[in-house]
């Protein structure tokens, strides 16, 4: 793994170990250094989950990831190398931060409400909902007098957590890195999933590699429709969810919005031999299945 690292850390010009391990918060949260170390985190999971990647799709019924985390979802299913993915987040993380610092700009978490009267609401703010991931819980984007009207005049029975973001990640602030993103991915040959694989925009399976490389970069200026995402598994007959580090997030949220499913978030080594038992006990089966071995 040692020399793996040593690669990413080429790749994306950063020292990932030491981001990994000794770098302190504030360096970590920068979203140039956030962003690669992120992928890198779960590629690294992936391996030692799996032994070789190569057996990360053979051995799962789909795939999915969470903004940035989709760049790690095209490695499980195959679409891009851990070389390829983390050339493309490095150039992400850089653009992003620099498309950032042209305006004041943030994020704030709405959680509770009627989602239409939220939805209305962060609309009439002239803010956009970047992240919509379900179970209660949608992101409103835009600029900082733009969250601060709204703060002063929020939805009925909602509350607002203000995130610790750089800027307004998945809104139209975001077009000028998309554009660089697009430049370095039009050189790239991505590969077509091995495995069902699911995309932000809309939750839709991506039976394309490069329609999935396509919606990565679009996906930089537009919002993140995870509670689609949530559905399609549901759909799709999931019976066990895995989230690589750093996780808790995602199955935070599946627990009201993917009732009855497994989880299991890796947060350390000691995780995956859970994670190995879970994939042996589920992969390849359907609800209805369970129910007959119950």
């Amino acid at each position: 793994m040692a020399e793996r690292f040593a690669e990413w850390s080429e790749v994306t010009g950063l020292d990932l170990v030491r981001y990994g391990t000794t770098a302190d918060a504030d360096e970590i949260r920068d979203t140039a250094v956030a962003q690669p170390l992120l992928v890198s985190a779960g590629i690294a999971a992936t391996t030692a989950l799996f032994g070789e990647l190569a057996e990360a799709a053979a051995s799962i019924d789909v795939a999915a990831g969470h903004s940035v985390g989709e760049f790690t979802a095209a490695v499980v299913a195959g679409v891009l190398s851990p070389r390829d993915s983390l050339a493309l987040v490095a150039e992400r993380g850089r653009s992003m931060a620099e498309a950032s610092a042209v305006t004041p700009t943030g994020m704030t978490a709405v959680l509770g409400g009627d989602r239409d009267e939220v939805l209305a609401a962060i609309e009439a703010a002239g803010l956009t909902p970047a992240n919509d991931n379900g179970s209660g819980q949608i992101v409103a984007a835009g600029t900082a007098e733009q969250l601060e009207a709204f703060a002063a005049a929020p939805p009925a029975k909602a509350r607002l957590r203000p995130l610790a973001v750089a800027g307004a990640f998945h809104t139209r602030h975001m077009a000028p890195a998309a554009e660089r993103v697009d430049a370095l991915a039009s050189g790239l040959s991505p590969s077509d999933p091995r495995t069902r694989l699911l995309s932000n925009r809309d939750g839709a399976v991506v039976a394309s590699g490069a329609d999935y490389l396509s919606r990565l970069v679009s996906q930089i200026s537009s919002p993140v429709r995870w509670d689609a995402c949530s559905t399609a598994l549901a759909d799709l007959g999931v019976t066990a969810l895995i989230e690589l580090p750093p996780a808790g997030t995602l199955t935070g949220l599946a627990k009201r919005g993917l009732r009855g499913v497994e989880r299991l978030a890796v947060k350390s080594p000691d995780d995956l031999d859970r994670a190995r038992e879970l994939i042996k006990a589920h992969a390849g089966l359907t609800p209805a299945d369970l129910e007959g071995h119950a």
